[in-house]
């Protein structure tokens, strides 16, 4: 493993979760201002990552259970680095449309902060799902 792996190695929690719309470069913090995750890399080449909204109820009705879904993310699978991106083959996630396929991410690293932003992509948090990113800030634990 290169040095840059063994930085990344560790616990990772999350600090924001911003998404950035492609034309207007409007930001938004679809989840609230204090998201819940976090973001684990270990030494043997596997991450896993399960971030969550700020604002969530139990899911006792079939409305709350869909809420829920909508307002978490979480995967894990076997990481690379490839210069400023990781990419990840996901062999578990909670949308099964993402097991089997890779997923890249951009990052920074700066001492114990991590940012990390996804490929622009159609957004499936906004009506019309334009074209975003998402933007997430983590501290190291």
């Amino acid at each position: 493993m290169s040095e840059r792996d063994t930085k990344l190695q560790g616990c990772w929690r999350l600090v924001s979760f911003d998404t950035e719309l492609q034309d207007s470069k409007e930001r938004t913090q679809p989840w609230g201002a204090d998201p819940n995750g976090y973001l684990i890399f270990d030494a043997g080449g596997r991450m896993m990552v399960l971030v969550t909204a700020q604002a969530r109820e139990p899911g006792n009705t079939d409305e709350k259970l869909v809420a829920l879904f909508r307002t978490v993310m979480a995967y894990t699978g076997r990481y690379r680095i490839d210069g400023d991106r990781f990419i990840t083959k996901i062999d578990s996630s909670w949308n099964e449309a993402w097991n089997g396929t890779e997923q890249e991410r951009f990052y920074k690293l700066d001492g114990n902060t991590l940012d990390v932003s996804t490929a622009w992509m159609p957004n499936p948090l906004v009506s019309g799902n334009p074209m975003g990113r998402g933007i997430l800030s983590f501290r190291r634990e």
